[in-house]
């Protein structure tokens, strides 16, 4: 069998006992996770965690060391021989230590005993149903996070990262428009010291409290403020820009085709104001996006757009492509805004591109219309004219003002064409 490279998987055979603990402590474990902490000849977890054991928990204790992940192959390489059991909060596999265990070691290794998770715990308390309940953790993320889950009458549980959050969270729902919100702070859920604040996100009268705590946002909208979809097609005054902007009807019309699922990988090159990159990262959180952008000042407006509108994770390039393309992971998708007739560009992203991906591509010069023609003939796939016209004021009367036409290619790799490449 071959060893995995990390060296986690040496002395494979042994099960890592993983046990959910809560604010109730022991009292709160079943006999059966008691059992695997008590028989532990290593017990690991947080310093919080591991003074909620008592005394008869008679293993070595050894708190997690920061940065976490880095830390794990090697120390459960050192202690391979040994009954290792490692403490979570409440359920393991729940924005928990459980998923960098399973991918790190396999879940074969795990014995995995959760414990009621503070999400259950906080909609028990108030009346939520569980599946109708959005969670957005803010544990080691930005706040600006948050931003892409706030619609109005949407019931929110977000995961704190300390005592600081609920105020973090009160001042970024009254920045986006959300000032009316309700916000109830649920403290030590499940515990002896299990406390309830409440209060408006536009006046949060209180003050820091225990960093252990779930906070519960009733979202409501102002009624002037910005309204914010959920499909893309985002206002054109959502964005900062300087007029390198996909506007909303054509955005909303190159997202359709560039078909966003979750966990899929976008490559937006030409970013402008990165409102395609940002779109596709709102269509679900799981999914993510590199936008490439040869001017400084855009790609640090991108970065300010994403932040703005909940996708702070967008990673931004400042670079010319396709120099700028090398070493960024396989994409799904790609789409082009700008660039076009860059040598070498679409045939760099052809290639980049597996099987059955996406190619999407935009352009209003026939300079680029031409190269896009071209490809058309060669790969097949879809050549359209998008046409958008508003009605202005003509004098007294209303008149159409046609914007400039968007001429677009989209295409989806065929297999034949991946394996004529690596033939």
């Amino acid at each position: 069998m071959t060893s995995d490279p990390t060296g986690a998987r040496e002395g494979a055979g042994q099960l890592i006992a993983v046990v959910g603990i809560g604010a109730d402590g022991w009292r709160g474990l079943s006999a059966e996770a008691r059992a695997a902490l008590l028989e532990a000849e290593v017990l690991v977890g947080g310093p919080r965690q591991l003074d909620l054991l008592p005394a008869e928990c008679a293993g070595e204790r050894v708190a997690w060391p920061s940065p976490l992940r880095p830390a794990v192959p090697g120390l459960l390489a050192r202690h391979a021989h040994r009954r290792v059991a490692v403490l979570a909060s409440g359920d393991p596999l729940f924005h928990g230590i459980g998923r960098t265990l399973a991918e790190l070691v396999g879940a074969d290794r795990l014995r995995v005993l959760p414990h009621p998770s503070s999400v259950s715990y906080a909609c028990a308390r108030l009346g939520w149903a569980v599946e109708e309940t959005e969670v957005i953790s803010l544990v080691g993320r930005p706040p600006a996070g948050l931003v892409a889950a706030l619609h109005d009458r949407r019931r929110l549980l977000v995961l704190s990262a300390g005592a600081h959050t609920p105020a973090e969270v009160a001042a970024l729902l009254r920045e986006r428009g959300f000032g009316p919100s309700r916000m109830r702070v649920l403290e030590q859920l499940g515990g002896e010291g299990e406390r309830h604040l409440d209060g408006r996100a536009d006046a949060w009268p209180h003050p820091p409290g225990d960093p252990l705590n779930v906070i519960a946002v009733d979202c409501r909208r102002d009624p002037d403020a910005l309204r914010l979809s959920a499909v893309p097609g985002l206002p054109d005054a959502a964005y900062d820009h300087d007029g390198q902007l996909t506007k909303r009807h054509v955005r909303a019309a190159t997202l359709a085709v560039l078909a966003p699922a979750p966990g899929e990988f976008l490559w937006d090159i030409g970013g402008g104001s990165g409102s395609i990159a940002i779109e596709w990262m709102r269509a679900h959180r799981g999914c993510r996006a590199v936008t490439v952008e040869r001017d400084p000042v855009r790609a640090e407006r991108i970065a300010r757009n994403a932040e703005a509108l909940g996708v702070p994770a967008l990673r931004v390039v400042t670079g010319a492509a396709p120099e700028a393309l090398t070493g960024l992971p396989t994409p799904d998708a790609i789409f082009i805004g700008g660039g076009l007739t860059a040598p070498g560009l679409l045939d760099a992203c052809w290639a980049a591109l597996p099987a059955g991906g996406r190619l999407v591509a935009n352009t209003v010069t026939l300079e680029s219309e031409a190269l896009l023609a071209d490809r058309y003939r060669r790969h097949g796939g879809e050549l359209v004219r998008l046409a958008v016209a508003h009605a202005t004021p003509v004098g007294g009367f209303t008149g159409w003002r046609q914007a400039m036409p968007v001429t677009q290619w989209a295409v989806v790799k065929p297999v034949d064409a991946q394996r004529g490449e690596e033939r």
